[in-house]
């Protein structure tokens, strides 16, 4: 199937959902490179767009996400990605998802989830030289 990724730039979203429970986990977005490689080894490959560069989710953390499953929607411009997560979490942050915050009516951000790992303890590797 090709993927419209001149649309986008380059780019395409992809939506993470956890296979099991349906949660969406995180959003990255992939080039064509990235959407090979991620097929080829069977876990998540994103572009990286402040880094400008590939990326495989969990390369640091040990927090993988294996493919399940692929789809792409019906103007073939952005892709949903059902995944088993290897690790508490996918959050940089420390949470099990990015989208951890509710928006409250006044336009306030309240943490709704509750962290599932220490991401010093988990990053800390990054810290050294």
């Amino acid at each position: 199937m090709d993927i419209d990724f001149q649309k986008g730039g380059g780019l395409v979203p992809a939506i993470i959902q956890d296979e099991r429970g349906g949660d969406v986990l995180m959003l990255g977005f992939m080039n064509e490179a990235a959407l090979q490689e991620t097929q080829r080894c069977g876990e998540v490959v994103f572009f990286s767009r402040s880094r400008n560069k590939l990326w495989k989710k969990g390369e640091t953390s040990g927090h993988l996400l294996r493919i399940r499953e692929i789809r792409v929607d019906c103007d073939a411009d952005a892709l949903l990605v059902r995944v088993e997560a290897t690790g508490p979490g996918v959050c940089h942050e420390g949470y099990r998802s990015c989208f951890f915050r509710a928006i409250e009516s006044g336009g306030e951000a309240r943490i709704v989830e509750e962290r599932t790992f220490d991401r010093e303890e988990v990053y800390r590797q990054e810290k050294q030289p």
